[in-house]
């Protein structure tokens, strides 16, 4: 390891330089009485880069402190028959309590030594922070572009591809979005729980002050749905294709990002991109394998995805590559519930943020 270059983890705004593992006496792996632990300044590796300490709490026998987290979180701090759970009460010299299966509660950390249990807490922030990296996406952020004459549009778009590119490799009528979930996704969440949940509501109506009226100064946001856009380098190999999003103003990117911010800022969202690429699905390979278009606001690099069924899109781009599909005033972001859909067949709304 190269000791100028060390390995940094980022938990929410703190950060930690992740040491090599020391390497320890085997005769440590058949303790696992918390009684037995013995103080060991060695058995701790981890160090903080960050002012933000924990909050430990001297108790008559040694040291205590919490960690909040969803239940959903609690199996990667376990790991598989407990193992991940002993090894870190051997290392840390620690006991940790995990409440049981369908009861809900803090992760509590106990030890004889200050060190340890800050030790073991780094080490379960970092271990919920990868669990709900590996989690599916459960929200996500969206601006939607379901109006009844864009609906209109995208099925009208849908039979002059079908009708003029008969025979292309790949399209079928499987592909094309649902016209009811038209939407432009901002960014993707992950919330376990209602108290995930409420906090997102939360700070969704916080930028409301924050970011819609200095943006926006009480004028309308009017956009233009036309053109076609794909992101990868051949066009006749493609999975998605998109309708682009026209706003002279540059307004509406300017909020995207903005929500963005703020919500990457709370931990309540990952950073994808520098910015958010505006743009409103109408073709979509997945859809062959999920045609209700749930799968469609997924992690990008999730590689446990089957290879998809590309489509040959050339044809379709030249014949229709400046589409017009309308124009529409936006004046809404939903925080959208995945795999659930309200009684208009647009996602279903956890909370709203109308301008």
């Amino acid at each position: 390891m190269d000791i100028l270059r060390p390995q940094i983890v980022r938990v929410g705004n703190r950060c930690y330089r992740k040491n090599p593992i020391l390497q320890k006496d085997s005769n440590l792996e058949e303790e696992s009485d918390f009684t037995d632990f013995i103080p060991d300044a060695a058995g701790w590796s981890d160090e903080t880069c960050t002012l933000d300490a924990p909050n430990i709490e001297e108790t008559s026998d040694g040291y205590k402190t919490s960690v909040s987290a969803p239940p959903a979180l609690f199996k990667f701090v376990i790991g598989r028959k407990g193992e991940t759970k002993n090894r870190l009460e051997i290392e840390t010299r620690t006991k940790i309590r995990i409440p049981r299966q369908g009861q809900t509660g803090d992760i509590i950390i106990q030890g004889h030594d200050r060190n340890g249990v800050m030790s073991a807490k780094t080490r379960i922030d970092v271990l919920l922070d990868s669990g709900r990296q590996k989690s599916p996406f459960t929200h996500f952020l969206s601006v939607p572009f379901n109006a009844r004459h864009l609906q209109d549009s995208v099925l009208d778009f849908k039979a002059d591809v079908l009708r003029a590119c008969d025979g292309d490799r790949g399209i079928d009528t499987s592909i094309f979005q649902n016209p009811c979930k038209l939407h432009l996704t901002i960014g993707c969440l992950v919330l376990l729980d209602n108290n995930e949940i409420q906090t997102a509501v939360q700070t969704l109506a916080q930028c409301q002050q924050e970011l819609i009226e200095p943006i926006l100064k009480d004028e309308s946001l009017k956009i233009r749905l036309e053109g076609l856009e794909y992101m990868n380098d051949d066009p006749s190999e493609v999975d998605v294709l998109y309708a682009k999003i026209n706003d002279q103003s540059d307004r509406l990117q300017i909020l995207a990002n903005r929500l963005v911010d703020k919500f990457t800022s709370t931990g309540l969202m990952q950073r994808e991109y520098d910015k958010v690429k505006l743009h409103v699905t109408v073709m979509n390979t997945i859809f062959r394998k999920d045609p209700t278009g749930t799968a469609e606001p997924d992690r990008s690099h999730d590689q446990r995805r089957k290879p998809r069924e590309s489509f040959d899109a050339a044809n379709t781009l030249q014949r229709f590559g400046k589409y017009m599909f309308g124009e529409h005033f936006v004046n809404t972001v939903h925080l959208s519930q995945r795999h659930s859909f309200a009684s208009d067949g647009y996602y279903t709304c956890a909370g709203k943020l109308n301008f």
